[in-house]
């Protein structure tokens, strides 16, 4: 974990209209760890991953993508959205889905050649999805569109990987596939930043984590962030706190 962050924001701040969301956050995830976002319901946690990458707009504030500012290193980054993000009923295949990764190198207006035929192909075949290559991708169930996401995102061999939400709706068989997948490519080199609200797994499958609450609250390792005391700062002191503190 040594050199620049592998993602960083400074004092960023992100209010919609007179209502604060973020308010001068500061976070460091560090690099070649697999690092978790969390917090309640309503803490800001998909905005600040949106802001860091300069899919909105922020008040104040700036985030660097190793140690470079991010509108300027975008490319060393995939992006996994939400679910609900992405128009399932669009005339697509499973493998034009994952291809689109690798639009970066080949360029928006060539076709895809057979190495980067062959990269996509692999990163399928990684997430077990090999033989819906040419399957509608509104056809799929919410875990087979995620592994394709999941595809999509690894086909574009970025050192940061960046998720929001990505295990919200599937069943615990694929979660737990995904988060085995994760781990290994963490222990390639990868960097992985997740937007996630299980703290039981956080704890379990985690290095890092962000504790936020539209302030951070604590940002260091899992053991850390996550103490009784923290999650009594971020949550308050009813049931759900008290479940996890303990």
């Amino acid at each position: 974990m040594s050199g620049a962050a592998a993602l960083e924001v400074r004092r960023i701040t992100v209010s919609y209209g007179a209502r604060p969301v973020l308010w001068d956050v500061d976070a460091t995830f560090p690099t070649g760890s697999l690092s978790a976002i969390v917090g309640p319901n309503g803490a800001g946690k998909s905005t600040l991953l949106r802001a860091a990458l300069g899919l909105i707009a922020v008040d104040s504030g700036q985030s660097l993508i190793s140690g470079h500012p991010a509108r300027a290193a975008l490319d060393h980054v995939a992006y996994v959205p939400q679910r609900e993000a992405v128009d399932w009923d669009f005339p697509i295949t499973v493998g034009e889905v994952v291809a689109m990764g690798r639009y970066r190198s080949t360029g928006w207006f060539r076709r895809v050649g057979r190495e980067d035929r062959a990269i996509a192909a692999a990163a399928l075949d990684r997430v077990g999805m090999a033989a819906y290559a040419d399957r509608q991708i509104g056809q799929l169930s919410g875990g087979q569109r995620q592994r394709v996401f999941f595809a999509r995102a690894l086909a574009q061999e970025t050192p940061l990987l960046v998720m929001d939400e990505p295990f919200a709706g599937i069943d615990a068989r694929t979660q737990a596939s995904l988060l085995e997948l994760l781990g290994e490519l963490r222990d390639e080199g990868r960097s992985i930043v997740v937007v996630h609200h299980e703290l039981a797994t956080v704890r379990e499958r985690f290095d890092w984590a962000l504790l936020l609450n539209v302030r951070a609250i604590a940002c260091g390792p899992v053991s850390e962030s996550l103490a009784p005391d923290m999650l009594a700062r971020a949550y308050g002191t009813g049931a759900e706190a008290l479940q996890w503190a303990g």
